[in-house]
């Protein structure tokens, strides 16, 4: 298993886009009169809007981020890092026994040679076995760190945009643009709100323990 940088966390953001199809008109069959076309309303109301930019990718800055997501980040690995050690370990093993087999399998006994190649498959079908069970467990334990996090980032966007008058945010880290005024970036006013309110030191509910089988 590797324990990788938590990054696709971050699909929370809401990208308003507006599109405009036009409409082609066809000619009538000779002789018929064209069809009425409907009138616009004498007075349209046009909204007043507000749009600001947000780069979701800062979010995961160690040291400049949102402080909770490296706090949660270092207890999914410490979690798992007993099982990222096992893995280590069988690996090591792997490798000895591959190196032993290719240096002596010219001059040694051939039943020791038969004894180092099972030993070396017991350790691959090892590896493989607890290798998908331990990123099953940690792509399991990772979604359940994070979602509270997704959500409470989505809420607290939500009331940073309201507070301030923004109608619309689009994020830069997934939506390409041109060109974007640095007025509009709200993304380091939004972390340090953030922060500001969602300390990185609550407390992460610890899984219980599964019962050893007998």
């Amino acid at each position: 298993m590797k324990i990788a940088s938590f990054f696709a966390a971050v699909g929370l953001l809401t990208t308003v886009a507006v599109s405009t199809s036009a409409q082609t008109q066809q000619r009538p069959p000779a002789g018929q009169a064209p069809a009425a076309q409907p009138q616009a309303p004498a007075n349209v109301a046009v909204p007043d809007s507000k749009m600001a930019v947000i780069y979701s990718e800062a979010f995961l800055d160690a040291k400049t981020g949102i402080a909770k997501f490296s706090s949660l980040m270092n207890t999914l690995n410490r979690e798992f890092q007993p099982r990222q050690t096992e893995l280590q370990n069988l690996q090591t093993r792997i490798n000895t026994l591959t190196k032993e087999i290719n240096d002596t399998q010219a001059v040694a006994d051939p039943n020791t040679i038969r004894q180092k190649r099972e030993q070396l498959d017991q350790a691959n079908l090892e590896y493989k076995r607890k290798g998908e069970d331990a990123q099953a467990a940690y792509e399991k334990r990772r979604q359940d760190i994070f979602l509270p996090l997704q959500r409470d980032i989505g809420t607290a966007l939500e009331a940073f945009a309201k507070a301030r008058g923004i109608t619309v945010i689009v994020d830069g880290s997934n939506v390409p643009f041109a060109y974007a005024a640095e007025n509009i970036d709200i993304t380091r006013a939004f972390i340090n709100d953030f922060n500001s309110k969602n300390p990185a030191t609550a407390a992460v509910t610890t899984p219980a323990a599964t019962p050893t089988q007998p």
